[in-house]
């Protein structure tokens, strides 16, 4: 069980993660003190938040842990269990850094980490879920699904523990998403809200889609079937996809059909939400 004591020892984390996991945490703290310094009602929170804990897996941990518990698993069960995580796969906050960092980078309306490790549910939403796989992969599949089920009703977000997800996504507001058991999300991923990243009916196996590097995913955006949507691909809000998209390619429609190239090589991470035709938006 961790504690909160300035003695605690920081977490073990890959190598070529370390350096920006700590960069990162140095800069969540300094954040922290200033709103608190700005706004003396917030104090206590951004303490409890952050300025308590003795890194990023400890904050994080607790954070999960407040957020996702129930009267089935109450937070000291959380915290635990999440820290276990942490412990036995350190990778796992290098991924949340990443994510972190996309959200800072990519999002206008925001330009720090605190705001989205404080308040983001597609943030928390991503790294409850990474814990949920992190389960499954060990054989812990019942309490997965609990996760998923957690996961579902606070933060109106459903992916299913068995899906693969890389590092550095942006899942944009995130109410709405759903993401189906055996769909691949790459690195560099943005996603808005309300979209399926599903199947097309009652078949079994591998079944959903697989989302390469860099892709951006319009709000309302429907990607049915076992189908690759290509690096660096931009799919227009309330698309329905249902074959495959080749990389650097933009579609729009129902169904959806191409209609020109992305202005960059990764609008995921540039979030270029335009598109080479004038009269479709995305």
């Amino acid at each position: 069980m961790p504690g909160h004591e300035s003695n605690v020892v920081s977490l073990p984390v890959e190598d070529a993660a370390r350096g920006a996991v700590t960069a990162l945490w140095d800069t969540l703290r300094k954040e922290a003190a200033a709103a608190a310094q700005r706004d003396p009602a917030l104090a206590r929170a951004m303490n409890s938040a952050v300025l308590m804990h003795a890194g990023l897996g400890h904050a994080l941990s607790h954070r999960l842990a407040i957020k996702l518990a129930d009267h089935d698993v109450d937070r000291d069960e959380l915290l635990a269990l999440i820290y276990g995580a942490y412990t036995d796969k350190p990778g796992l906050l290098g991924a949340a850094a990443a994510d972190l960092q996309a959200v800072k980078d990519r999002d206008p309306s925001n330009g720090e980490v605190l705001t989205p490790f404080l308040y983001f549910k597609g943030f928390s939403a991503l790294q409850a879920y990474r814990v949920g796989h992190w389960l499954w992969t060990t054989g812990r599949r019942h309490l997965a699904r609990h996760i998923q089920s957690r996961i579902s009703e606070t933060f109106a977000i459903d992916i299913h523990p068995a899906a693969v997800m890389g590092r550095g996504i942006m899942l944009d507001h995130g109410s709405g998403l759903v993401i189906g058991e055996t769909a691949v999300v790459e690195d560099d991923v943005s996603i808005l809200q309300n979209v399926t990243l599903g199947g097309t009916g009652k078949e079994t196996g591998d079944r959903h889609p697989k989302v390469r590097r860099g892709v951006l995913i319009g709000a309302g955006a429907n990607i049915l079937g076992n189908i690759e949507v290509g690096i660096g691909a931009k799919i227009g809000a309330g698309s329905v996809v249902v074959g495959p998209v080749a990389p650097y390619t933009s579609v729009v429609g129902v169904p959806a059909r191409p209609v020109g190239k992305p202005h960059t090589a990764l609008p995921g991470v540039t979030m270029d939400q335009t598109l080479s035709e004038p009269e479709y938006i995305i």
